[in-house]
């Protein structure tokens, strides 16, 4: 694991309910520096954070404890739960949203997940990103984010491959994606988690993905 500094940020709570952590989320920040977002996601009077920020040359920043309600997902749903934040651990990677995602910020994003998962038992089926549970908001971590590297890994759920004969909302709100958004909308979630520069109507390569086989 790299070195972790602490960045402690004021904007986090309790967890609700006695949740504990079942779900990664994954953003980018959209800012042009790592520094910039650290100081956002530190700011009282923003009120918002995440509990981890990496940078593009894989240095780590820590602003809320695990165990604490960091203020990262907002408004969404993921497989029913509705209060994303008590029930999740935010991870924000350093990326304007136009340029890939360097090397050493994935094999550190990548270290991180591994640790994350083994100490709350969180299983590669919860790890998203914040467009997979927040559809009609948000689009990060975007579409050069290289799902397929952390599917090879075990540390996200593997893309099917099969044939499958039910409808894409079927489909999709089987595996937690939520149900209360349009079919084109619904669509265009899917494909940036899965086939982000597929363009046009719907077509059989898109439900491949979200087969069980």
């Amino acid at each position: 694991m790299p070195e972790i500094c602490s960045a402690p940020s004021p904007s986090f709570g309790e967890r609700r309910d006695g949740a504990r952590p079942e779900l990664i989320v994954l953003h980018y920040t959209a800012m042009e520096s790592a520094e910039a977002a650290l100081q956002r996601l530190c700011d009282p009077e923003v009120e918002v954070s995440a509990h981890y920020l990496i940078a593009e040359d894989g240095r780590i920043w820590q602003m809320v404890a695990e165990d604490m309600r960091a203020w990262h997902a907002g408004v969404g749903q993921w497989r029913g739960i509705e209060d994303v934040n008590s029930r999740s651990i935010g991870i924000e990677l350093a990326n304007t949203g136009n340029h890939p995602f360097p090397e050493p910020q994935m094999a550190a994003l990548e270290d991180l997940m591994r640790a994350i998962m083994r100490r709350w038992d969180i299983t590669a089926e919860g790890v998203i990103g914040h467009s997979d549970m927040a559809p009609t908001r948000k689009c990060d971590p975007g579409p050069r984010f290289d799902w397929e590297r952390l599917e090879k890994q075990g540390l996200a759920r593997r893309r099917g491959t099969g044939s499958p004969d039910r409808t894409l909302r079927e489909l999709a709100q089987q595996i937690g994606f939520p149900a209360d958004v349009d079919d084109e909308t619904l669509l265009a979630a899917v494909r940036l988690r899965y086939r982000p520069w597929a363009r046009g109507p719907l077509e059989p390569a898109d439900l491949v993905p979200l087969s069980d086989t």
